[in-house]
């Protein structure tokens, strides 16, 4: 593919997503609700309701239960840096096996609410609630397909609402330049992340998140230095070996993932099930991303380009990814102390 066609490109995409990311704050932090129902005894449940903080302010949802539920304990609140979550135990006549849970509001919202339901026999279930159709059926037991699809969507939205992840894999095609050295490079990524998920995410590997946080951003801040490096005709080892350089980097940025999917949970004994979905769902969303990238690649080589854009397509769009890495590297590590 030619390097002016690769420039314009890269300069629709890379600007779109910075604007993006600069625009969408509130969407990058729209963390699930989540809804936990354990059944304790016959019609006897405990309730665990947690709700995130969006700019300091708590999801505005509230639960609209049943109209034969009883509190047996008074719900219980307790604020938490990132969400409040609420406890209560409450009775239900008959059970809450087809009845109906509501979530008031969550319509005029862009968040999921994730609801996790075990029974008294200990079966368990898994439902990702959307603001398209705000309530949830209970059902007394639900089979792997349902809970597969739920930490497969999540797992998809995840990454795509993960704007530093997907600028990261933005660099890497910025600098790869043959499709079959970037399926092994995007390979390579995937199965570092897909490492560290699992590892943090089952308590064998513990990282402090915001560190985390703030070496991701590092991490595109390096890879568009090196594609500076490239483009003055200077040896790099991101060019040389990008599989290795993109392994490195995915082990970092699956502990990343883990912060998300740890703020899920995982259904007991459903956990490598679980597992395993989020991580095609982020593979998903991850190959859709590409296919976009590479969409308008193929797209840009119609259009008749003007001889100043074919010049500093690819200058600009590297140091408008820069520059949103810097800014979000300074703005986590100050974040350390606030």
């Amino acid at each position: 593919m030619g390097r002016s066609l690769r420039m314009w490109a890269a300069i629709i995409i890379g600007l779109s997503a910075a604007l993006w990311s600069l625009g969408s704050a509130i969407a990058h932090d729209a963390r699930p609700a989540y809804l936990e129902i354990t059944e304790t005894a016959p019609g006897r449940y405990g309730l665990l309701w947690r709700t995130p903080l969006l700019s300091g302010m708590p999801l505005p949802v509230r639960l609209g239960l049943p109209a034969n539920v009883r509190n047996v304990t008074a719900p219980a609140q307790r604020e938490l840096p990132d969400s409040v979550v609420e406890r209560r135990l409450v009775t239900v006549d008959g059970g809450l096996a087809g009845r109906r849970i509501d979530f008031i509001g969550l319509q005029g919202t862009i968040t999921d609410v994730l609801v996790r339901t075990q029974t008294l026999d200990g079966d368990h279930s898994t439902t990702l609630v959307r603001p398209s159709r705000p309530w949830i059926d209970i059902e007394a037991a639900q089979g792997p397909l349902t809970i597969a699809g739920a930490y497969i969507s999540h797992g998809v939205e995840h990454i795509l609402l993960g704007f530093d992840h997907l600028l990261f894999v933005l660099a890497l095609v910025l600098i790869v330049r043959d499709w079959r050295v970037l399926l092994w490079t995007v390979t390579a990524f995937t199965l570092a992340h897909s490492i560290t998920l699992s590892l943090a995410t089952l308590g064998f590997a513990q990282v402090p998140g915001p560190p985390v946080e703030a070496t991701i951003a590092l991490s595109i801040l390096l890879l568009t230095y090196e594609i500076v490096r490239i483009g003055r005709g200077e040896a790099s080892l991101t060019a040389r070996w990008p599989w290795v350089v993109a392994f490195s980097f995915g082990l970092l940025h699956g502990f990343g993932f883990a912060g998300a999917l740890t703020e899920l949970g995982l259904p007991k004994g459903d956990i490598p099930l679980a597992l395993f979905s989020f991580n095609v769902g982020v593979e998903l969303g991850q190959l859709a991303f590409i296919a976009v990238v590479l969409g308008v690649i193929a797209l840009a080589r119609r259009l008749p380009l003007p001889g100043l854009v074919q010049r500093y397509a690819l200058t600009a769009t590297t140091y408008a990814l820069g520059g949103l890495a810097a800014f979000w590297f300074v703005e986590r590590v100050a974040g350390f102390w606030t």
